[in-house]
């Protein structure tokens, strides 16, 4: 069990930060951090906050080495697709023939970048780097132009 003293100078701070904080990952973690200073026990305070041992662990050693600034700060890791390398390539190459469907857009990556990717993701991608779906109308199969030509020119009082 990690063994920390408050102030009550850090215990007002933690307070108001607790509760005013923009990010609410840096208010649970104010929290966590407020409730050990309460004398509460790890498995009390991750009940309350709703969070894993190993999770209040985690803060109150931020806590414990960096202070209440080191508890303001984290990081958000994004994943990045292999694709993302070859952005500029793919998408010169589908400005120039867009691909009719989904499945050819995914012949076409292989084959410009060697990665392999399934119709979902390509089709995901493919909306990520601003494409979108276009679907071709149709025309009826009984259509006469001629009868088309004189309905357009029909006013709707001419009926």
């Amino acid at each position: 069990m990690i063994r920390i003293t408050f102030t009550e100078e850090e215990i007002e701070k933690l307070r108001y930060e607790q509760l005013h904080h923009p990010h609410p990952r840096v208010r649970e973690k104010m929290e966590v951090v407020h409730l050990k200073s309460q004398g509460l026990s790890h498995k009390q305070i991750g009940k309350i906050c709703n969070v894993t041992q190993p999770t209040v662990r985690s803060h109150l050693k931020t806590y414990f080495s960096q202070g209440i600034e080191g508890l303001k700060t984290f990081c958000v890791q994004k994943p990045r697709s292999q694709l993302h390398s070859y952005r500029t390539s793919i998408e010169e190459e589908f400005r120039s023939r867009p691909p009719a469907t989904v499945p050819e857009a995914a012949d076409r990556i292989e084959q410009l970048t060697g990665i392999k990717r399934g119709h979902t993701q390509v089709r995901e991608y493919l909306i990520h780097i601003g494409m979108k779906p276009r679907k071709v109308g149709t025309i009826p199969a009984k259509a006469d132009p001629e009868e088309q030509q004189d309905f357009l020119k029909k006013t709707p009082t001419d009926t």
